[in-house]
């Protein structure tokens, strides 16, 4: 069955087949077709859209290496000068087909192609398809700064599949599901106790994705280039983005983005409680719905002043004012908050705390 939501001049497609796609892409008579994937993709997921695309054969692919580390300048590069080689014109389509590495820089990539083609968005992980794919935003990391550089370039389509779910393990569903988690603390309370007893592997699932989707259409379509009510998704970015970024340089086996997102949204609950009116009964059961499925990050506070370095190079703040979403209940979010560094490193200290 197909679910649909009308967006910022396109349509988010809900089908497990993908079976509009095909029409989607011959109606729109396009000269030229890429396919760009990350490897995982590549085995995993370019099968089921070339079973969607069964009368399209004539596509080329572009591949670049799975991992938010290679969403740099570098990559794109290697994008760009693969599009030039395939002979791309204007007339050309991108189909993005990944997690929000790949629907990010191949965003950003087919929006400043000479001046921008056309692209579409199949999102493949659970993240993507309720965080990077909805709203237009593209973009590439530069010095470990999450999406620094990027444009405001809606797709022509978005095109949403559980099949791809299925390809996933648990820790990037869980990873996803720290963005669902997210729409119902900034917009929806009845969203968010929903998530708290869901099984990520239960069809139920369909249903929270579609409403996840939901609210952040809601908010984008009002607020398309976040001058205002659109920094409310940011919640949990600011200090969440700095862990991530410290993580892809120092650690082995790095946090996933839902996991640094996660600890950055009970750091910043803390930060709500302390200056916002965010009740310590909600403080508390934002705490328990992290942890019951997420573990907590092992820091010490020795690494503090680089996390407030990356905080400091963020795109939601104001000259060095760091800038913040914080809730003021659960359901509800407040934007433009600024907070001094001494409540970010008690935050800090209050996450590493668990018992607190």
């Amino acid at each position: 069955m197909t679910k649909q939501i009308a967006s910022l001049g396109y349509t988010v497609f809900f089908e497990n087949n993908l079976e509009s796609l095909a029409t989607f892409i011959t109606s729109r008579n396009y000269s030229q077709i890429l396919v760009l994937v990350d490897r995982n993709t590549n085995d995993h997921c370019l099968p089921i859209l070339q079973s969607a695309l069964s009368e399209i054969t004539d596509y080329d692919i572009i591949e670049v290496d799975p991992g938010e580390e290679n969403k740099n300048i570098d990559f794109c590069i290697g994008v760009w000068k693969t599009m030039l080689d395939f002979g791309a014109d204007r007339k050309a389509l991108m189909i993005n087909l990944g997690g929000g590495v790949v629907t990010d820089m191949g965003g950003f990539a087919a929006s400043t192609y000479k001046r921008g083609i056309d692209f579409i968005q199949i999102p493949t992980t659970l993240l993507s398809q309720v965080d990077a794919s909805v709203g237009g935003k593209t973009g590439i990391d530069l010095d470990n700064v999450k999406n620094i550089i990027g444009t405001f370039t809606q797709p022509q389509a978005v095109f949403i599949s559980g099949q791809f779910l299925d390809t996933l393990d648990e820790r990037q569903m869980r990873s996803g599901f720290a963005e669902v988690i997210k729409h119902g603390l900034i917009y929806d309370r009845e969203l968010f106790f929903r998530t708290k007893d869901v099984d990520l592997n239960s069809d139920g699932l369909d249903d929270i994705v579609f409403r996840s989707v939901e609210i952040k259409n809601d908010v984008i379509t009002q607020d398309p280039t976040e001058k205002g009510l659109r920094k409310i998704l940011n919640f949990g970015h600011t200090i969440g983005h700095a862990v991530e970024g410290y993580s892809l340089i120092h650690d082995a086996d790095p946090l996933l983005h839902g996991e640094a997102i996660a600890l950055g949204m009970i750091c910043e609950a803390y930060i709500a409680h302390k200056i916002n009116g965010l009740s310590t009964t909600d403080l508390s059961e934002i705490m328990a719905a992290f942890d019951n499925r997420f573990v907590r990050y092992a820091f010490s506070e020795e690494i503090y002043p680089e996390l407030i370095a990356l905080m400091q190079n963020d795109k939601k703040n104001d000259g060095k004012k760091l800038g913040f979403a914080l809730l003021s209940e659960i359901g509800k979010c407040d934007y433009d908050r600024y907070v001094k560094e001494e409540l970010i490193m008690e935050s800090l200290d209050f996450y590493r705390n668990k018992n607190t």
